[in-house]
């Protein structure tokens, strides 16, 4: 193995993948399964345990052919003119490098730098439904904050937003990264 190689490997020794499971039709209207194993599709800014998982994506974003969120296809925090299913693995809070973070943000051009509440803050052009799957994670505004657990549900419409895991355990959440009109909130 190359060095780039075994960077890689190590990088991505302790992530617990995402089994997804595509369906499709045959010509003569029969469903089946296309395919059935782990999510390749990854996001690791190197801070710290945070994981992006990308299931699947829609509109300008998504990788041309059969497979929308192949292993290698760089995806943004949205998909222009679609929608993008993520399920992120956040760590407790204590355990990111900031840098390497606001440099993740920056790189997307989201992190709000306003002087946030948190180091996580940031705001997408998306409406956002996002699931808690296991652990808990607070989810705060620039005003106010609600802790959330295993299957409560958010509606974030373009908003400023940030994730704080305050426990110590990882938090899996799943996200569904709508991108245009759907996503503004009323004025």
């Amino acid at each position: 193995m190359t060095g780039s190689n075994e960077a890689l490997a190590d990088e991505r020794k302790d992530i617990r993948y995402v089994r997804r499971i595509v369906t499709g039709e045959r010509p003569d209207g029969r469903s089946y399964i296309v395919s059935d194993g782990p999510t390749l599709n990854l996001s690791i800014p190197n801070a710290s345990g945070l994981v992006g998982h990308v299931v699947w994506a829609t509109g300008d974003g998504a990788a041309p052919g059969d497979d929308p969120a192949p292993e290698g296809h760089e995806f943004g925090f949205h998909s222009d003119n679609g929608v993008i299913l993520r399920i992120a693995d956040f760590p407790p809070d204590e355990t990111y490098d900031h840098d390497k973070l606001k440099a993740f943000l920056d790189e997307h051009d989201v992190r709000d730098t306003e002087a946030p509440r948190h180091f996580w803050f940031h705001k997408t052009p998306t409406l956002d439904y996002a699931i808690v799957l296991e652990g808990e994670i607070y989810a705060m505004m620039d005003h106010g904050e609600t802790r959330m657990t295993a299957g409560d549900v958010l509606i974030q419409r373009a908003t400023n937003h940030s994730w704080s895991n305050r426990s110590d355990r990882p938090c899996r959440m799943a996200f569904a990264l709508i991108h245009g009109d759907l996503a503004k909130a009323p004025e």
